[in-house]
């Protein structure tokens, strides 16, 4: 039986695609007609053009399909994308199942977010125990997640195999379309960062998301959420690590979190007027201030899930960057290739 997709060309969509491929599987790649499918170059896979929006598209894309990974989706940083954003999230979840019961697909494997759930005060740990939260305060996105979680988990109770994936703060290589993360990444390395805001986040290697992803095929269980997180880490522990992978200097200046979210107010202007990636604002700063102390033991007991760690695909993300021409010139440093850098 094959396997399918969509979103394939994207970050964890890609690199998805990657370790199906590595397993032997039979893959097909759905994504729209418009997208850039580099990500997916010189691998073994049928590539389908479609829209998660159009019914129809995913009535052909899915036909004797075993297992459908859900995993298109779209988070904009910046103000002005609700309605796009639930209907790509939310509204396209339904569609998605809906062609699932019509074509008989066996699992769906459902790409959600750690923002989903309801965020407990700081102190109580975040697990599958929290409810997901539709009415979310922080953002469109988390909240168009959120419902859609809950359609999937509806769905698991009316006769279609269902897992739904929580990743956190998803980094690595192959991401080439160029993410917020990524970009800070740039950013360091040809030392254009000269200040950054305190916080914390758990991060997680996209790698580590994708054979989530297989596992929760193989193992998971029907109408069951999983926690994919990976290491919190903080932003001076951060910036630290990159510091001994690529030879520059971290930056001296962290502002403190009030004053990072006075700024990202007004930084939407800026991005617009320069075209960069958006990287710092509302939507990041209040990620920081999140509760960050996220908890992995059931996909790590009921999957097998076992994360690496974060400096590691630090050290992988800059390599691949420089591979790939996006980072062109830093002294690499070779010194203290061991170091125990504190992360939290």
């Amino acid at each position: 039986m094959t396997d399918i997709v969509t979103g394939a060309n994207g970050f964890v969509g890609n690199v998805l695609v990657r370790e199906l491929v590595k397993q032997n599987k039979k893959v097909k790649a759905f994504v729209r007609s418009t997208s850039d499918i580099s990500s997916l170059e010189n691998l073994n896979i049928d590539i389908l053009k479609g829209d998660i929006l159009d019914y129809d598209s995913l009535l052909k894309a899915f036909r004797g399909i075993e297992t459908v990974y859900h995993v298109a989706g779209k988070v904009f940083l910046m103000p002005g994308y609700n309605e796009i954003t639930d209907s790509v999230n939310y509204h396209a979840v339904n569609n998605v199942i809906k062609a699932c019961f019509k074509c008989g697909v066996k699992k769906l494997i459902y790409t959600s977010t750690i923002h989903a759930f309801k965020e407990p005060d700081l102190g109580t740990a975040v697990d599958e125990t929290m409810p997901y939260c539709p009415e979310s305060p922080r953002s469109i996105y988390d909240r168009s997640k959120a419902k859609a979680s809950l359609a999937v988990k509806q769905a698991s109770k009316e006769g279609l195999f269902c897992v739904i994936l929580n990743p956190t703060g998803v980094l690595g290589p192959y991401d080439f379309s160029i993410s917020a993360m990524t970009q800070t990444f740039i950013d360091f390395a040809h030392g254009k960062l000269k200040l950054a805001v305190n916080g914390a986040y758990d991060f997680v290697d996209v790698r580590d998301v994708a054979l989530g992803h297989i596992a929760a095929s193989e193992k998971g269980k029907n109408g069951e959420s999983y926690i994919l997180s990976g290491e919190r880490v903080t932003i001076a522990g951060m910036m630290k690590m990159l510091e001994q992978t690529t030879g520059v200097k971290a930056p001296d200046i962290f502002l403190p979190l009030k004053v990072g979210k006075a700024i990202a107010c007004v930084m939407p202007i800026y991005y617009w007027i320069s075209r960069k990636t958006p990287c710092f604002t509302k939507y990041t700063v209040d990620t920081l201030c999140s509760n960050s102390y996220i908890l992995n033991y059931k996909a790590r007991k009921e999957l097998g899930y076992s994360p690496r760690p974060i400096v590691e695909s630090v050290r992988d993300t800059i390599d691949w960057l420089v591979e790939m021409n996006y980072i062109t010139q830093f002294k690499i440093s070779t010194e203290n290739k061991n170091l125990d850098i504190k992360t939290s």
